[in-house]
C-alpha cells in the first residue's frame, strides 16, 4: 500500500537578515492511508512547518515529500495548487467562511477552482451531501452570523471534503471552540476517519490529542515521540458523559 504521506529527510530553514533559522532538521515521516494523527508541540517546535509542508503551502529546503506516492519537492507554483485542490482539504482554527455567503455557496466554493467542471445542479448537489456528511444539511442556506462556531466548523469540514481530498489537514480544529463544542467536532473528525478519511491534525491540546488513533510529538524541529494513542478517547461517549453530569448536578440545585 502506498503511504498517503512520506516525508524523507526534510529540512527547512529561513533566513532572517543574516541568521539561519532550522525550523525542521532532518524530518522522516510515514502516514498510511486511513490513519488520524496528531502532531504536537510547543510554540517553535516546528509543527507548524511541518503542516505547512504537508500542505504544498511551502517547500523543504532540503529532503523529499511525496503526497500519494508523488513527489511534490520540486513542482511549480501551479502544479502545487492543483495538487492542494485534487488532493487535500484544510480546515483551519478559524474557520475562515465568507460571511455574505451562504453554507452551501462557501462549500460549492473550492469546487468552482476544480479541474472537473461541474454543472450548478452537480455542484449543489455535491455540496448538499457533504453538508449532510457533518449534519448540517438543514442549515445550507444559513450565512456563517446564522450559525454557532460549531456549526460554522462543521461547514468549513463540508468545505474540505467537497472534491473528495487524499487528506484532510486540520490546523487547531478546536481552537476557537468551548470544551463540548470541541469534543462534537473531534467526534465528527471520528467519523470520518471511521469511514476511510486520512487526518493529521495539528494541536497543542492533549485532551484533543486522545481523540485521534497515533500522536507525533515534536520538539526543535525533530520528530522525538510518534506512538499509538492508548486508551483513544471516542467523542460519542465523552459527550455522553457529560450530558449525564450536567442532568446530575441540575438535579442537585
Amino acid at each position: 500500500m502506498t503511504p498517503v504521506i512520506e516525508l524523507r529527510n526534510v529540512e527547512r530553514t529561513y533566513s532572517s537578515g543574516e541568521v539561519q533559522v532550522r525550523a525542521v532538521r532532518g524530518v522522516s515521516l510515514t502516514i498510511m492511508p486511513g490513519e488520524f494523527v496528531a502532531i504536537m508541540g510547543a510554540s517553535g517546535s516546528g509543527k507548524s512547518t511541518i503542516m505547512n509542508t504537508l500542505g504544498c503551502l511551502d517547500r523543504p529546503t532540503a529532503g523529499s515529500y511525496l503526497l500519494d506516492g508523488i513527489d511534490v519537492s520540486g513542482l511549480n507554483r501551479d502544479a502545487l495548487a492543483d495538487i492542494r485542490n485534487r488532493k487535500l482539504g484544510f480546515v483551519f482554527q478559524g474557520f475562515n467562511l465568507l460571511s455574505r455567503t451562504s453554507a452551501i455557496e462557501n462549500v460549492e466554493l473550492p469546487m468552482l477552482y476544480s479541474h472537473k467542471r461541474l454543472r450548478p445542479r452537480e455542484l449543489r448537489d455535491k455540496a448538499l451531501h457533504a453538508l449532510g456528511i457533518v449534519g448540517l444539511a438543514d442549515r445550507a442556506g444559513h450565512h456563517p452570523n446564522q450559525l454557532s462556531g460549531g456549526q460554522q466548523q462543521r461547514v468549513a469540514i463540508a468545505r474540505a471534503l467537497c472534491n473528495e481530498p487524499s487528506l484532510l489537514l486540520a490546523d487547531e480544529p478546536t481552537g476557537n471552540l468551548d470544551s463540548q463544542t470541541g469534543i462534537e467536532i473531534m467526534g465528527v473528525f471520528q467519523k470520518l476517519n471511521d469511514q476511510g478519511i486520512s487526518i493529521v491534525m495539528v494541536t497543542h491540546e492533549l485532551d484533543i490529542a486522545q481523540y485521534t488513533r497515533r500522536t507525533v510529538v515534536m520538539r526543535d524541529g525533530l520528530i522525538v515521540g510518534d506512538t499509538p494513542v492508548e486508551n483513544r478517547l471516542i467523542a460519542t461517549g465523552e459527550l455522553r458523559r457529560l450530558e449525564q453530569a450536567h442532568q446530575a448536578v441540575h438535579l442537585t440545585q
